[in-house]
């Protein structure tokens, strides 16, 4: 290991071109650049395959054991749900004996644990799992959140304990373990060490959000906890389900607003239901997705006011997830077995939780009797493509637990070496707010005309993209060709119709940087995160 640091202390200077006031480097620089870049990278390969087995990135957490079964953290996927399901009737039973009260400030940093032996105990009933310590956070905070979204403590352990967790097969990029309740209302999910501390820490500040405005695109939790097996900590924590599996999804979307290796990989199109991103729509849906005037701008308003919620606590590299239930094609479908016919058109029942559907969370703005149909939506906002057919989104912004941390800046700065920095998805979360804001409102989310409606045939469409590079820039965000405006935004800094000024103060922007000090900066942050 320290042979490694040390050559990587012989590593030149890399020069990093700023935004302002500093010329781009000549052929030679940016030749000598993307070596560099190559070479750095190689170092933290090499380091990485010499970690120490104790030291392991969230991606090997995940596992599957002899018999066939997922693993994580070496915990078998069985073990895991029971625990969870006994940690939670154990924590909300005993949170139920203690009087309602308003949240103080100290109730967001309180942590319970209990123990539970396999042979039970006075407190715990006796299981066929190992012994496991369940831990619970703020969970008088978490109580309140609940009730703020009308959940009620014999719902929440119904949801979640009276039936066996559904795992899901799709662990995404973060290698998490996902599990869904048998009724279809929560998600669990594992999340990594210093996510957990991050929500932990943001949760005075979602309090006061979530006080202020309860109906919102971001993430509902309603409870962390953590699981202390086999020497390991799992933490996981309980979320709104965005996606019901009673509704059958088309076609899925995972988008941030950039361009850069925004691609889906051939390994995930081979999956039943594949999570495109944003290069895939730009090439499938090229003239976006129209929306009656009064959901198109309560949508904008809400992920406006998500946007500065987030930024304000310097998150970013959030997407918005967003599946596409296609009702022309599913009564176009033929009905194979009695199964799937069942679960693709049976309504599903109404969520218990308020303000839980991709609907509910932005119905507060808009109007009721628009002209876009709202009848029997089943939670998804009524939609149309640019072929005239119907379709039902079900949307909600995810992964906002990742801060503009060191090693996300060295990220940046590495990647913009060799490639245009504002086309990664990692960058300074006003820049990445304001991004994300003009993707989604004047690209992806677009304004049915009220003449056009009912002649599909007229609705404006964009010339076929014969091929976009991975590297592209997003089509002009300024102009939207439906609505035929520019669109108002409210930002924090700069106006959206010119690019934001960057300070040379920050890291991105900084003329030199020694590659050695970097990879040594690089090891200490990670050493804090593990």
């Amino acid at each position: 290991m320290l042979a490694l640091l040390g050559s990587a202390r012989s590593l030149p200077n890399l020069f990093l071109w700023g935004k302002k006031g500093r010329d781009r480097p000549d052929t030679d620089q940016r030749v000598q650049n993307q070596y560099l870049s190559i070479q750095l990278k190689a170092y933290l390969d090499a380091w990485v395959a010499q970690r120490p087995s104790g030291a392991c990135f969230s991606l090997c957490h995940r596992g599957v054991d002899s018999s066939g079964e997922t693993t994580y953290k070496k915990t078998t996927s069985s073990a895991l749900k029971g625990a969870i399901q006994l940690g939670i009737t154990h924590t909300v039973g005993s949170l139920s004996t203690k009087p309602e009260r308003d949240v103080l400030m100290q109730d967001f940093y309180v942590v319970e644990s209990i123990f539970f032996p396999s042979e039970g105990s006075n407190l715990t009933p006796a299981h066929h799992y190992n012994d496991f310590r369940f831990k619970t956070y703020a969970p008088v905070a978490f109580r309140y959140f609940r009730e703020l979204f009308g959940i009620r403590p014999d719902d929440y352990l119904y949801s979640l304990c009276n039936e066996p967790l559904i795992e899901l097969c799709s662990s995404g990029a973060s290698g998490s373990l996902f599990y869904v309740s048998s009724d279809d209302e929560f998600i669990i999910k594992t999340v990594q060490h210093k996510e957990a501390e991050f929500l932990q820490k943001l949760l005075p500040g979602y309090y006061m959000n979530l006080n202020q405005n309860p109906r919102t695109l971001l993430p509902k939790f309603y409870g962390l906890y953590c699981v202390q097996a086999g020497g390991k900590n799992i933490r996981i924590v309980v979320m709104n389900n965005l996606l019901p599996r009673s509704v059958k999804m088309h076609i899925k979307y995972d988008l941030k607003g950039s361009t850069y290796k925004r691609r889906a990989s051939q390994k995930e199109r081979e999956k039943p239901l594949p999570t495109f991103k944003d290069l895939d729509f730009l090439q499938d849906i090229p003239d976006g997705l129209f929306l009656d005037a009064d959901m198109y701008n309560a949508l904008c308003k809400t992920l406006q006011r998500d946007c500065l919620v987030l930024q304000s606590f310097k998150i970013m590299d959030y997407s918005l997830l967003m599946s596409i239930h296609n009702i022309d094609h599913a009564q176009r479908e033929p009905l194979g077995n009695e199964a799937q016919c069942s679960a693709d058109t049976r309504k599903p029942a109404p969520q218990k939780a308020l303000y839980s559907t991709a609907m509910e969370s932005i119905q507060g703005e808009a109007r009721r009797g628009g002209t876009m149909e709202t009848d029997d939506h089943m939670g998804g906002i009524p939609a149309r493509n640019s072929k005239g057919e119907r379709l039902l989104l079900y949307i909600g912004i995810i992964d906002i637990l990742q801060s503009y941390r060191f090693v996300k800046k060295l990220e940046h700065s590495w990647k913009a070496l060799v490639h245009d920095g504002d086309t990664v998805s990692v960058h300074r979360p006003g820049f990445y707010a304001e991004r994300f804001q003009r993707f989604m409102c004047n690209t992806v989310f677009k304004k049915i005309p009220c003449v056009h409606f009912g002649r599909p045939d007229v609705l404006p469409q964009t010339p076929p993209l014969e091929k976009i590079s991975e590297v592209s820039t997003i089509p002009d965000p300024y102009f939207s060709p439906v609505v035929g405006e520019t669109l108002p935004m409210q930002t924090t800094s700069s106006t959206l119709l010119e690019k934001p000024e960057v300070a040379e103060s920050e890291f991105t922007h900084v003329s030199v940087w020694d590659g050695g000090r970097a990879v040594n900066a690089f090891f200490e942050g990670y050493k804090e995160d593990h």
